[in-house]
């Protein structure tokens, strides 16, 4: 065991590491919170971190996606940009990671951040799987709620230079949540409820930072239930009473040789 926790890098304190795997080994009803701090090892940028998208592009808010052809335009382009690194995008070993807990029978659900679909084509079950913030995966009708795939509506976008539509007559955008619309409640709602029954919470790759997600974790913590963070740089839960450990650097380094570690104990 402790052969495999020293692989967790020199930075990083044994005992930590060692607390970590304990906390995984011992936990049957693990939440896992994501954000983009676990997919950049993918190919996926972070979109707010200091070489992040927003730095040199800012985001179309909902409503002037609904009301301008110009914003619906200015969205799909910036979508289209980075389309080719989310279609190409493959799960790396902290996405495989929790999934060999999930099979290990460990984890109560998957809350997400992200967008890129990976945790779904790593394997982790559609039913543990809450993507609050939606999916690139997909592209949906704002109207009538119909999905569909992505790849005809980019080439349709990409050939014309015109926003696709749906047959109903509605205006298509893909399947995330944009700034200034609302998280699905049926998500939110969802993902309290099965904080409520976790037994420890992990948050993965997150600065903790945007809201109501952010609050998830905590709804499990205040519970009693363990709170672990491992991060690349502060997050905004850093200070609180209700972390357990706080373990500082890159989780694609941290977090599977954790998971090895836990499941041969």
């Amino acid at each position: 065991m402790f052969g495999a926790v020293a692989d967790l890098g020199e930075d990083n304190n044994l005992m930590q590491a060692a607390k970590l795997v304990e906390l995984l080994g011992e936990s049957s009803q693990i939440l896992f919170f994501t954000g983009a701090g676990i997919s950049t090892g993918s190919g996926i940028p972070d979109f707010r971190g200091p070489d992040g998208v927003w730095k040199y592009r800012q985001p179309v808010y909902y409503h002037d996606f609904m009301r301008s052809e110009a914003a619906r335009i200015e969205h799909w382009d910036f979508k289209l940009e980075g389309w080719e690194a989310f279609r190409t995008a493959r799960p790396n070993a902290v996405h495989e990671a929790i999934v060999r807990l999930e099979r290990a029978g460990k984890v109560r659900a998957v809350v997400t951040q992200n967008i890129d679909g990976l945790h779904a084509r790593a394997g982790t079950a559609a039913g543990l799987l809450i993507e609050l913030h939606g999916t690139n995966s997909l592209i949906e009708c704002q109207t009538c709620g119909r999905r569909s795939e992505p790849e005809a509506h980019f080439e349709y976008f990409r050939k014309t230079r015109r926003p696709p539509v749906c047959e109903c007559g509605g205006f298509l955008k893909p399947a995330t949540i944009s700034f200034g619309q609302n998280l699905r409640i049926e998500d939110l709602e969802k993902a309290e409820d099965m904080a409520q029954g976790a037994d420890l919470v992990v948050a993965l790759g997150s600065t903790l930072s945007v809201h109501p997600a952010a609050d998830i974790p905590l709804l499990a913590a205040r519970r009693g239930a363990p709170y672990v963070i491992i991060n690349r740089g502060p997050t905004e839960h850093d200070e609180m009473p209700e972390v357990t450990l706080r373990i500082e650097g890159d989780v694609g380094e941290i977090f599977p040789p954790a998971v090895a570690a836990a499941l041969k104990v």
